[in-house]
């Protein structure tokens, strides 16, 4: 009983939903607790020190390299003439080994880490400039260092700090030489599928209200997603999301100097234009097969099945079902919150994140006679989550974070309710004993399908430690419950028919007996109806005959 008496239930401070850097926004796991903002700030300013670091990394193994080349190449001058080329060989073959095996180590990071929009767009080199250098290549006695190889490749991948320009401008610009030398993909020239002529209609629509500014931004979008079709397999997500907020931004800023700082104008104008390009580029970016969304999304469902047994009351959930208003909120929550991966825009997601919310709060109202605190929200949000295991969770979060407006995510209410989602999420990959107020052995046999917990109902309470209940008959005990429940329904309806009957044949006995009553009080008067006078009735032989026709001579 002491254990009841002292259950605690799940508090998150409202203020570690902020972001860590203390500029007030909404932060997010995916970002280490930091806002969008502040998060690209560290991102770029991380890879900033990178590039300068492998800058440095590539001339120091150049530099070693040339010295290792005069040293054996100095030294096999010593050697005999029989054994020159024997040991030459012998002694670059174990170098190229070591630098080689140095090389994959070191450049393999660095192209892991880093993004290729920071890479600007190859110079195309005329044909003579080509062949004068293969023949330079080709020349005895001249062999490319491992230190060149491994600063080409770097050249490729990024260029000097200071000479860096905007990385979605030079990816564009990249990509486009690339679609001029290339033919284009199939999935690019396929035939698009009925949503997405819609919403590309109704882009279309909405811009034709903009009028010039409306053609530069159809023009800008339909660039950035041919040049994303493009390369789509060869980003990483994060690259990916890095091109995304890097167009983000770019068109925000534009707009912003075109309206003049009206940022309602701008924001329903990147609603637009989020809608159209993530409805376009959503089957190539959400759960690419570059990142590990999918492994992450059966690990969520298997954790979420397995805590199946976990009930309202060990979450101190402040809602009861068995009111119907409620019943019905709780079901339109689960609809929601199932019904998000459906949708392929982000802000459609983040809306039925927002609706699902709703729902539970008006639930808690419902149930406790007055306005829900966060501290009821987020533990009935837990229930929820855990109630409808919605598909993809993990990677509808990850979708939602790389490619949603970030304003979005910063602020408002569609970034309250997400931080709270991200929450819900990573404590229940947390969940232990001690979150349930249970001990460790109950909670272990609980997840092990060994036993499950007894019914809140039932007076003995919560299971001591050491019981064991049959799956089975907690199941029976259950229908046996709902079997009742439905009984004493029934028999309300079939009390309320009987009832509806009654007041019916009363009604139909008073109204008989008030129309004899008028009845008798105005008794009818029928009288016989009188004949025609052509009719043929003996009884009119007192008439005159009937006029004949005369004909008169003359």
């Amino acid at each position: 009983m002491s254990q009841r008496s002292e259950r605690r239930g799940i508090h998150v401070d409202q203020s570690e939903l902020l972001c860590k850097k203390g500029c007030g926004y909404y932060g997010n796991a995916a970002w280490q607790g930091l806002c969008s903002k502040c998060w690209r700030d560290e991102y770029q300013k991380a890879r900033q020190r990178q590039i300068q670091d492998d800058w440095a990394l590539a001339e120091k193994l150049q530099r070693e390299e040339e010295a290792a080349y005069v040293s054996s190449h100095s030294s096999s001058q010593t050697q005999p003439p029989q054994s020159h080329s024997q040991h030459s060989l012998a002694t670059f073959s174990k170098f190229e080994e070591k630098k080689t095996n140095e090389k994959t180590r070191k450049v393999t990071t660095v192209k892991k880490f880093f993004s290729p929009s920071s890479r600007t767009a190859p110079k195309k080199v005329p044909p003579e400039k080509e062949r004068e250098k293969e023949k330079e290549e080709k020349l005895p006695g001249r062999r490319e260092s491992h230190g060149e190889n491994l600063l080409r490749d770097l050249k490729g991948i990024f260029t000097q700090p200071w000479e860096m320009s905007s990385p979605t401008e030079a990816l564009v610009s990249r990509l486009r030489e690339s679609h001029e030398a290339k033919t284009p993909s199939p999935s690019i020239t396929r035939q698009s599928s009925i949503e997405t002529d819609r919403v590309s209609r109704d882009f279309v629509e909405f811009l034709k209200t903009l009028h010039k500014p409306g053609r530069e931004i159809h023009k800008h979008s339909r660039a950035f997603i041919d040049s994303m079709g493009n390369k789509k397999q060869d980003l990483s997500a994060e690259e990916l999301s890095e091109c995304v907020q890097d167009f983000y931004q770019g068109m925000s800023d534009r707009l912003l100097n075109h309206f003049k700082g009206s940022s309602e104008k701008v924001d329903r104008v990147m609603d637009q234009v989020e809608k159209y390009i993530m409805t376009r580029l959503y089957k190539s970016v959400f759960c690419p097969e570059t990142s590990d969304d999918e492994k992450k999304d059966l690990a969520t469902q298997h954790r979420i099945r397995a805590l199946h047994w976990v009930t309202i009351q060990m979450l101190c959930v402040p809602v009861e079902e068995e009111i119907p208003e409620v019943s019905d909120s709780v079901v339109k929550a689960i609809t929601d919150i199932i019904e998000m991966d459906s949708k392929r825009v982000p802000r459609d997601k983040l809306a039925c994140i927002t609706s699902c919310s709703k729902h539970i709060f008006n639930a808690i109202r419902v149930t406790k006679n007055e306005p829900a605190s966060a501290d009821d929200f987020l533990p009935t949000l837990i229930y929820i989550v855990l109630k409808a295991n919605p598909p993809r969770l993990q990677s509808n979060i990850q979708y939602i974070t790389r490619f949603c407006n970030p304003s979005r995510l910063m602020t408002g209410e569609d970034g309250y309710y997400f931080t709270n989602l991200c929450c819900a999420v990573a404590f229940i990959e947390k969940l232990d004993a001690q979150s349930l107020n249970l001990s460790p052995e109950d909670f272990e046999r609980y997840m092990s399908g060994q036993a499950s917990p007894r019914r809140q109902d039932d007076p003995a309470g919560w299971p001591q430690s050491g019981s064991r209940v049959n799956p089975v008959l907690t199941q029976i005990q259950h229908n046996l419950s709902v079997l009742s429940s439905l009984e004493k329904r029934q028999q309300q309806v079939i009390e309320g028919a009987q009832s509806l009957e009654a007041e019916l044949t009363e009604w139909q006995e008073s109204v008989a007996r008030e129309v004899q009553e008028i009845l008798e009080r105005y008794p009818l008067d029928i009288k016989p109806r009188a004949s025609a006078i052509d009719a043929e009735n003996v009884e009119n032989d007192r008439l005159p005959p009937p006029l004949q026709p005369q004909v008169f001579a003359g």
